[in-house]
């Protein structure tokens, strides 16, 4: 967006979200599976906590001679327990659940929403772009599996001009998250992770100002969108294998005002110019696939960034990071929601990938941001000047691992 200038009035253009709309039952559905999911993850969990420390750590301290050292040897402790059988139960069905509780109304209002995308893409309004490749050869840590559980995965297409996998990882999202903003009017919430980093980088360095940003493994650039308020003079870019998922982020872009470029690639070799962007970002994205394409997605990455520019990875926080309990705690995905290469990421050191990637020792670097909605601007201002610690990753902070060129 050129310096000084306003979003284009998209009014007749809706919003993608606004074509979901689930019944009162469907709403309902929803609306239990998020509940299991904090019941899960709050109460099952502190039970099984519980348990851990009464029951299973004093007795693998009396077979062994030491309490668990590692993740693997907390779930050794733990193998058996009901309390573990049952948590582990409730919370894979509760996955298969979110995905399941979108699906109709994502259905029902496809053929709505697959013209409204394709009209975005002919008329593009806020100035962003929409480039596919269909010869692209989608990896396959992504088309071996269904990841997170979602039936058809980020890439598959069930009809021409498909965009319904963007919109059941889109609402699926929403009810994993409890924030179902449709039953309160508040569709089109970008995301959280976007906007905490986002200003992190703002307020920590208000000389750094990016010319081209980059989102890598976009999804549908949620957590991308933010950067268009917080840098307003930059120019976006967001890179995906799924075609389905950017055809719906570029819908909900064009309808939003932020002109965005959207192309179909695989990170591990783009075509982007060397040194193109001064910022590359991304959320969730590095413990879905193997270590091995990491390296080279690091390496990529250094290419493409420009001399001082900078790159911030949101990412589960690695197991040199956290006690055995809480490496068991974040391990539960390897085994049982599809993410075959989750473990292995967390146990890589980020600071050794990026050196091996090319960045020079020294520059690379690891935080946890405050979630800025939660936290609150005056507390992150205080965070910024080294005054107040950031929450614990996944209990109102968010670790990224980056680097300088």
């Amino acid at each position: 967006m050129p310096d000084g200038s306003v979003r284009p009035n998209t009014d007749t253009l809706p919003d993608i979200d606004s074509f979901f709309q689930p019944t009162h039952n469907e709403v309902a559905r929803q609306s239990f599976v998020s509940a299991l999911r904090k019941h899960v993850l709050l109460d099952k969990l502190n039970e099984m906590k519980e348990v851990y420390e009464k029951e299973a750590k004093p007795a693998f301290v009396k077979a062994t001679g030491h309490e668990p050292r590692t993740g693997d040897e907390v779930e050794d402790a733990m193998d058996g327990k009901l309390s573990y059988r049952v948590y582990s139960a409730l919370r894979y069905n509760a996955q298969e659940m979110v995905w399941a509780s979108v699906q109709e109304p994502v259905e029902r209002n496809l053929p709505a929403m697959i013209s409204l995308a394709k009209q975005a893409a002919a008329e593009t309004p806020a100035g962003g772009s929409l480039r596919l490749n269909p010869a692209l050869e989608i990896p396959r840590y992504v088309s071996a599996v269904d990841v997170h559980l979602i039936p058809g995965c980020f890439h598959n297409e069930y009809t021409a001009d498909d965009v319904a996998q963007g919109a059941v990882v889109s609402f699926g999202g929403m009810v994993f998250s409890g924030a179902m903003g449709w039953r309160i009017g508040m569709k089109g919430k970008f995301g959280a992770v976007g906007e905490s980093v986002a200003y992190y980088f703002k307020s920590k360095y208000p000389n750094f100002k990016p010319r081209r940003i980059l989102d890598i493994g976009t999804s549908s650039a949620k957590n991308l969108m933010p950067y268009a308020d917080i840098f307003p003079e930059a120019e976006l870019y967001a890179i995906d294998v799924g075609a389905p998922l950017l055809r719906y982020g570029h819908a909900k872009a064009e309808a939003s005002g932020i002109p965005i470029h959207f192309s179909q690639q695989n990170a591990e070799a783009t075509d982007f110019p060397d040194g193109h962007f001064d910022l590359i970002v991304s959320s969730f994205f590095f413990h879905e696939i193997p270590v091995k394409s990491t390296k080279k997605i690091l390496a990529e990455c250094y290419r493409i960034l420009a001399k001082g520019g900078m790159m911030a990875h949101m990412e589960l926080p690695p197991r040199k990071n956290c006690d055995p309990y809480l490496n068991f705690y974040w391990d539960w995905d390897t085994l049982n929601n599809n993410e075959p290469s989750y473990s292995a990421f967390r146990a890589s050191d980020p600071n050794v990938l990026q050196e091996a990637a090319g960045f020079a020792k020294g520059s690379t670097f690891e935080v946890t941001v405050p979630n800025r909605a939660t936290f609150g601007d005056e507390k992150f201002a205080q965070f910024i000047k080294g005054e107040v610690a950031a929450p614990r990753h996944g209990s109102g902070g968010w670790y990224i691992f980056g680097a300088t060129k």
